[in-house]
């Protein structure tokens, strides 16, 4: 049996109040890509009626019971040409209840559908959160999982119907505020390893612009086809031979997490006043926060620990001069990359009681990634070092295959108070597991310190776009349109700094940079690192500015909040058993 499936994204501006239209010309759209041999195709969230609807009273008339009218009509078209259509409608259920709802309908009619469970600023006016969780279709073209819109934003959804075994992603979307294809669809497929087929609306309603790019997502995060704007098809090609084979063998595999360390990602810390929460019987208090200057700095450590702290002495030095009060150094960045056994230090110890002196003299505080020997134990380590001499250890908990034939495993997470905020710390692997990073977001932490050395590409370009967007959302061509771990930042609503080594003849790309807590606000609030040796500094605000209710987004934590963590239960399971 062909694992290739040619499949096809519908890019589609509604009407409101003509719903009839719409039907009819999502009807004629998907034709023409059954006719072009597509057998997966996918239409935008809430395309037969359009999205920005005032309250019930106004959606009523357009709300169907699914099976339906409109569902019969799809289900006919896809009996006729053998294939599976991806349909986005309100509904309503037998109690009068509405969902934004995405409809799965194959040659026999309907297979599965999905409720949206994360509603944004529209749905509460009309409808309520899904109550059908992260499902997996068994079709003869693959295992297929739906997302509306905002649920992407989560990085549990995803993660959920991946370990349930989903080769692709259909994702509907009424997507606006950024350019597209967006950064969190292409993490979404990135990290597991799984295709995303987008279809997202354009055009203007209620004043809301949409944004349009529709595309298929491959599962390296290649955007492998894309649409700019209006009314039309998209054709593309999957393999789902190429989505089982990465999940199972390559660096991102599902074996590698550590579900033991993920019960957290049940709770829901967010759904209190923070300030109060984190502070309740007197333990553990959020710090004050304060504005800050946060440095990243890469370099290519050598195997020489007397040059590599030399190194890093210089560019604390240099980022002192800059006002920062906090730098990040590589993963590795004192032992070396090349023989961590041999070079591997104990902590404390004397490298370290350097890396003290050298934050004392500057009043910084430094985190710097080297091999530790405990004993006889090796871990790869950071260390956060304070200036008045305070070091906090944390040791990697997601190692790498490589990593696995000297380092042994942390088995917990680190999480320091400092004055410029709640500070937690990830190494490089551990950052492409989305579970690490929302554990510490769900701790309180603004800031995450990831010293790394990663190979390959979790970055991209965008060449610019013909789409009209709303001032200030770029426009124009952007070397750095994608980065994975910008994402990071803005869907935990934390500052991520992301300190990479940079040496390109042996993989290393650096792109280190500090990315802001909210990555819908441009101009971004980032700096990422120029090629070779050096620094990106970002100012960092921590600070409450409300003396009732936090209001910075990095306190009040709105995409963590918005969680919903009593369908989170598959993330702890012991194994998954699909991918």
């Amino acid at each position: 049996m062909s694992t290739k499936h040619k499949v096809a994204a519908v890019q589609f501006e509604p009407t409101m109040f003509e719903k009839e239209r719409n039907i009819a010309r999502l009807l004629e759209l998907c034709e023409q890509a059954a006719e072009a041999g597509a057998e997966l195709i996918v239409t935008p969230e809430m395309g037969t009626t359009g999205y920005c609807w005032f309250d019930r009273a106004e959606v009523a008339p357009f709300v169907e019971a699914i099976p339906g009218p409109t569902t019969s009509r799809f289900a006919a078209l896809a009996r006729k040409h053998d294939c599976y259509i991806v349909v986005g409608m309100p509904e309503v259920d037998e109690d009068g209840i509405y969902f934004n709802t995405a409809v799965l309908i194959g040659p026999d009619g309907i297979v599965g559908r999905h409720r949206k469970t994360h509603p944004y600023i529209s749905e509460p006016k009309w409808a309520a959160a899904g109550d059908l969780h992260n499902q997996v279709f068994e079709t003869p073209i693959g295992r297929i999982a739906l997302l509306i819109c905002m649920d992407i934003h989560f990085v549990e959804t995803a993660r959920l119907m991946a370990l349930g075994g989903a080769d692709v992603i259909c994702h509907i979307s009424n997507w606006l505020a950024e350019r597209t294809p967006a950064p969190y669809w292409i993490s979404r497929a990135f990290e597991n390893s799984c295709y995303v087929l987008e279809s997202n609306r354009w055009g203007l309603e209620r004043t809301v612009q949409f944004s349009g790019g529709s595309c298929v997502i491959a599962p390296d995060g290649q955007v492998i086809a894309v649409r700019d704007r209006g009314d039309g098809v998209l054709l593309s090609e999957i393999d789902l031979d190429a989505a089982r084979s990465r999940r199972v063998l390559g660096e991102t595999v599902f074996a590698q997490r550590r579900p033991e360390l993920y019960p957290e990602l049940l709770s829901d810390t967010f759904s209190w006043n923070p300030r109060d929460f984190f502070g309740l019987y007197g333990h553990e208090p959020w710090p004050p926060g304060k504005t800050s200057r946060v440095s990243v700095a890469q370099f290519a450590p050598g195997d020489d620990i007397d040059q590599n702290l030399a190194e890093i002495a210089a560019l604390a030095r240099k980022a002192s001069a800059e006002g920062a009060d906090l730098v990040v150094f590589p993963e590795l960045a004192v032992t070396g990359l090349g023989d961590p056994v041999t070079s591997a230090q104990p902590i404390p110890g004397p490298v370290t009681d350097r890396l003290e002196e050298l934050a004392a003299e500057l009043g910084l505080y430094l985190v710097c990634g080297l091999a530790e020997r405990a004993g006889d134990t090796h871990y790869n380590s950071a260390c956060l070092v304070a200036p008045d001499g305070d070091i906090s250890v944390y040791r990697k908990t997601h190692l790498t295959a490589d990593e696995r034939s000297w380092a042994t495993a942390g088995d917990g997470w680190t999480v320091v108070d400092t004055p410029i905020g709640r500070i937690g710390m990830l190494i490089g692997h551990d950052a492409s597991f989305p579970e690490a990073g929302r554990v510490l977001a769900l701790r309180g932490c603004d800031l995450i310190a990831c010293p790394a050395a990663i190979k390959g590409r979790f970055s991209s370009s965008h060449a610019g776009t013909e789409v009209v967007q709303p001032k200030p959302i770029p426009t124009g061509p952007d070397p750095h349109h994608w980065h994975h771990f910008r994402v990071r930042a803005g869907e935990n609503n934390l500052f991520f700094a992301f300190a990479n080594v940079v040496d390109p003849e042996r993989g290393y790309p650096g792109l280190s940079g500090v990315f802001g807590p909210d990555t819908f606000a441009f101009p971004r609030r980032e700096a990422i690192a120029a090629g070779g040796t050096g620094l990106a500094t970002v100012l960092v605000d921590t600070t409450n500015l409300d003396s009732v209710y936090p209001t910075n987004v990095v306190r009040r934590k709105d995409l963590v909040s918005m969680r919903m963590p009593h369908s989170y239960r598959g993330l702890v399971k012991a194994a998954a058993t699909n991918y």
